[in-house]
């Protein structure tokens, strides 16, 4: 398994790589006046790229707060619904000791 995930790390870095070399064309940003940027192509597609694992990540996390609060919500749920099944059950079986076991019939 280690070898299999060298061997797809190394063919990710040679892309990486390689892609860099042939993308090396300068292009300009401009947004009005608030910012001028000239950068090479390739580092412009990687700046994307890592502003969009960066949002999926945030969102990722923002998911997970979100379920493990429903998750707490619904453990609450199920506490407070076996304590009433167990306080249902006391019940019954104080009734059935009061009762006697004449009046059973």
């Amino acid at each position: 398994m280690k070898v299999i995930y060298t061997v797809i790390v190394v063919l990710v870095v040679l892309f990486v790589i390689t892609f860099s070399l042939e993308n090396t064309l300068l292009i300009r940003l401009k947004y009005y006046d608030f910012f001028n940027v000239t950068a090479p192509a390739y580092m412009l597609i990687f700046i994307a790229f890592l502003c969009g694992v960066i949002f999926t990540g945030f969102m990722g996390i923002v998911e997970r707060f979100r379920l493990n609060r429903t998750i707490s919500k619904l453990n609450r749920a199920i506490r407070e619904l076996r304590r009433e099944v167990r306080d249902s059950k006391k019940e019954v079986i104080s009734e059935e000791e009061t009762q006697g076991p004449a009046d059973h019939q």
